[in-house]
């Protein structure tokens, strides 16, 4: 059975995707879905999530609601899956701008409470 979905709000994996708000590259903290958002701050925790399909899904989230391929969550999230899968060092500097774009959009005041 198919559900028709309204051309302005889209959904996947049951996490609502704003079709007017894509890459708009503006994203505020209290606009983060929850699972989202605790995917997000399990990245930039001591011990990060480590299958690649859960990071993979906040980072879908961000390179749509956020700068695109350019959003550094985005780029942190296919870095780790990236480690993840190859077993492979991941970049730090990749890491610490991560870290630098949550304090922007509002996830904490300061990198270090996100560790």
């Amino acid at each position: 059975m198919s559900q028709q979905q309204s051309t302005n709000d889209v959904s996947i994996d049951e996490i609502p995707v704003d079709v007017a708000n894509t890459q708009s590259g503006e994203v505020d903290s209290g606009e983060v879905p929850e699972e989202i958002r605790t995917i997000t701050r399990g990245l930039a925790s001591e011990q990060p999530p480590t299958n690649p399909l859960v990071v993979l899904k906040a980072g879908r989230w961000w390179y749509i609601h956020g700068k695109g391929g350019t959003d550094p969550a985005f780029q942190w999230a296919i870095e780790w899956a990236r480690h993840i899968a190859t077993d492979t060092p991941s970049d730090v500097d990749h890491f610490d701008a991560f870290l630098e774009y949550l304090v922007a959009v509002g996830f904490a005041d300061e990198k270090a409470a996100l560790r």
